[in-house]
């Protein structure tokens, strides 16, 4: 169920900081209430195999998320403690201590359940019997939520492959640009390159020059 243009769901989440301590995230609220952008990105599980490399990935380039108003957050299926405890675990030892950004906990599967996010199948047998399939943990969605808290990006990601954070970078300016100028951005647009007018006229110029 695709969200982009629509507002974010108002849902108040488990999460855990990089202190430990026990919060409550409502990322509609996040976004609007501090007037900011905000990425959410799920991951699958905690002390897993591609999950840390994101994470630390993510954390690498909060600087520049930061300098473009956008608030990170991090997600999974996960419980509060076993996020504390990765946290408390060393790189070195496949862990992501140094991550400073918020952690969801949706170990009630509320948000993701909204999402539509989970690696979860429903399975119905000759008599009608229900039983399900899969892992029951979130696929790699990533989600941009403008200041009025509604969605411009998501994307969603098989467990094996892992994202490129420059490219929701990209996002983000080509996001931004749109809303400081109105025009549009093409292909392969970047900050610093040239945009169009969204009319005939725009588009016959970019392309002849391009």
């Amino acid at each position: 169920m695709a969200i982009v243009g629509k507002k974010f769901p108002s849902v108040s989440i488990d999460a855990m900081s990089e202190m430990g301590d026990d919060m409550k995230i409502n990322v509609f609220e996040e976004a609007v209430n501090k007037n900011s952008k905000v990425l959410l990105f799920w991951y699958p599980k905690d002390f897993t195999f591609v999950c840390p490399t994101e994470l630390h990935a993510f954390q690498a380039a909060l600087p520049e998320f930061e300098q473009r108003n956008t608030i990170v957050i991090g997600a999974s299926c996960d419980t509060n403690e076993v996020h504390f405890a990765w946290l408390n675990t060393p790189k070195d030892n496949g862990g992501i201590e140094g991550v400073t950004y918020p952690i969801l906990a949706d170990t009630h599967r509320q948000l993701s359940g909204i999402l539509d996010i989970l690696d979860q199948e429903v399975n119905y047998d000759e008599e009608g019997n229900e039983s399900f399939s899969g892992s029951n943990v979130s696929f790699r969605a990533t989600y941009l939520i403008d200041e009025t808290g509604k969605v411009f990006h998501e994307s969603v990601n098989d467990m094996p492959l892992g994202r490129n954070v420059k490219e929701y970078l990209r996002l983000i300016d080509a996001y931004t640009h749109v809303q400081k100028h109105g025009e549009v951005c093409p292909a392969n647009w970047e900050e610093g390159k040239e945009a169009m007018n969204a009319n005939r006229d725009g588009v016959a110029e970019y392309l002849a020059a391009n």
